[in-house]
């Protein structure tokens, strides 16, 4: 099924549209002006002559032909005429953000929907999702559209709240979303549907997902094997207990199935399975890198003893190893410190040498140059970065991470941790030295156990992806 005047909409009705903002609708009208979507916008509002400085419309009969999408806020007493106004206009899509359907036990409209749709081969994204963003066709549910080259990473979303999140987390992670939909109830456009579509779009080299329940849960794990062959899905499933399924039936009106099941099914069928959403985004992250891992052989560069200790334990409970260097290595790191509370060996203990970024990076560039090792993983702590630069005069300076990732051939994932949660001073380093590493296309997480989580996940996901191959 192609979805692609879906996603790239020449046109766009906004059904409900007003100058008013208030009622609890999204301001879908006003949101596409302000981030520049290309084509047509009409505004679909009886009692509003103009919406946002444009030509309003009395109802969907009076708009002109060839309108691809309707975005439609209006009261859900209202939905069945909008529809059959949409199949006698020819729209092709149509999203529903009300609510109201079968989260509220209106069950029946929602079949009434999809039996009208159905007359005029109406497809209907929703109801009780917040829609679609499309990065390229400035499609957007939300107040940005992230600028630059196309992004690599498409989300799935049941819940309008966690797409919402996701988009948020994305920006802030420098992570390049490409696609989004939000599909709330799935009473006929259903994440089967929306996972088909992407497996084959060239541009999406991962897909993350929210999802509470499954329609058609054979064609769905039809789907995702074929859309796992492909590119990594990542699933963060809601309503795996018996009461956060109760939850989910009263949010979007879900039906949850049994966990064990569904858990077994969909890692089966070659898809990645989180936990909770800090998960999810720390995977999706690390899938953003321009380096692939190739191995498990990590050398560890850290500024003290302790916290070595800790990501060696969780390290190699992870399946992962921390080979020891050679000989040239240790010597070549040995030239930037003491033999005073450091170690040379992997993992690497800088000291207070560590402190500096000069330092660091030399480092590092050695276990670059170490035949044992695939993966570099250098340790910083916010609260030293900050007093380097206050005590011991060290600048360290965004220039020095593109650095490191001009000089640095193997993939490099940071830790930055602070500990200080009540120091501003401390937090605005934290995020500038986030940003100028996410900048320099680094995936930065804040615990050593994050960081240990997504490579294991990843060898873990590969291995998977070997047997499935074989089977």
């Amino acid at each position: 099924m192609s979805l692609d005047r879906l996603f790239y909409p020449r046109s766009i009705a906004v059904v409900g549209a007003s100058e008013s903002l208030g009622g609890g609708k999204l301001p879908y009208f006003q949101i596409l002006q302000h981030v520049g979507f290309p084509g047509p916008l009409y505004p679909v509002n009886p009692k509003h002559e103009r919406v946002g400085g444009v030509r309003a419309y009395p109802s969907i009969e009076d708009l002109p032909e060839g309108v691809d999408l309707a975005i439609v806020a209006v009261p859900v007493r209202q939905a069945l005429e909008v529809i059959r106004a949409a199949v006698r206009k020819k729209i092709p899509f149509v999203h529903f953000f009300t609510s109201g359907f079968s989260e509220a036990g209106n069950r029946k409209l929602e079949e009434d929907l999809v039996r009208e749709a159905r007359k005029g081969g109406v497809r209907i994204v929703g109801p009780n999702g917040v829609g679609v963003y499309c990065q390229e066709s400035r499609l957007s549910f939300g107040p940005g559209i992230q600028e630059g080259p196309p992004g690599m990473v498409a989300f799935l979303g049941q819940s309008g709240g966690i797409t919402g999140n996701f988009m948020a987390t994305a920006a802030t992670r420098k992570i390049p979303v490409n696609k989004a939909v939000s599909y709330g109830n799935q009473i006929d456009l259903r994440v089967e549907d929306f996972l088909e579509y992407l497996a084959d779009d060239s541009e999406i080299r991962l897909i993350a997902c929210y999802i509470e329940d499954v329609k058609d849960g054979r064609r769905f794990l039809q789907v995702l094997r074929h859309t796992t062959a492909k590119k990594p899905v990542v699933i963060l499933k809601g309503g795996r207990t018996e009461t956060g399924a109760r939850a989910a039936a009263s949010h979007t009106g879900a039906l949850a199935g049994n966990d064990q099941i569904w858990t077994a099914a969909v890692k089966q069928h070659g898809a990645i399975l989180t936990e909770n959403f800090d998960q999810l985004m720390n995977l999706v992250m690390l899938a953003t890198a321009p380096k692939p891992i190739r191995g498990k052989r990590v050398g560890f560069v850290g500024a003290g003893g302790g916290i070595s200790v800790l990501f060696t334990d969780l390290a190699v409970r992870a399946g992962l190893s921390l080979p020891e260097l050679e000989e040239k290595t240790q010597r070549r790191i040995g030239l930037w410190i003491k033999e005073v509370n450091t170690s040379t060996a992997n993992p690497v203990d800088l000291g207070a040498f560590g402190f500096d970024l000069r330092v660091m990076t030399e480092t590092m560039k050695a276990l670059d140059d170490d035949a044992n090792i695939d993966v570099i993983i250098p340790y910083f702590l916010v609260e030293y970065l900050l007093r380097s630069e206050v005590l011991l005069k060290v600048k360290n300076s965004e220039e020095s991470f593109f650095e490191m990732a001009r000089e640095i051939q193997k993939p490099v994932i940071p830790i930055l941790s602070c500990f200080v949660e009540d120091n501003l001073d401390l937090e605005r380093t934290r995020i500038s030295t986030f940003a100028a590493m996410r900048k320099a296309g680094f995936p930065v997480y804040p615990r050593i156990q994050d960081a240990v989580y997504v490579i294991g996940v990843y060898f873990q996901w590969l291995e998977q992806r070997r047997r499935l191959k074989v089977l």
